[in-house]
């Protein structure tokens, strides 16, 4: 899980999924859904940057 960080809040509804539609419908679709991936891309690295190595050897 990912923490949503001050100005984050415009790319999430209050149930912390994202906002594909631009707030403004006369904002760029193409441009509000290249900024939403790059939003979702900095979650990934969070995630990632969070998670412990696994023991050598495991698997599971």
């Amino acid at each position: 899980m990912s923490v949503i960080r001050r100005g984050d809040e415009r790319f999430h509804y209050s149930d912390g999924s994202h906002k594909w539609i631009p707030p403004d419908p006369d904002y760029d679709q193409e441009a509000w859904d290249a900024m939403v991936r790059q939003h979702q891309l900095q979650h990934l690295e969070e995630i990632s940057a969070r998670r412990k190595p696994r023991p050598e050897g495991r698997t599971t």
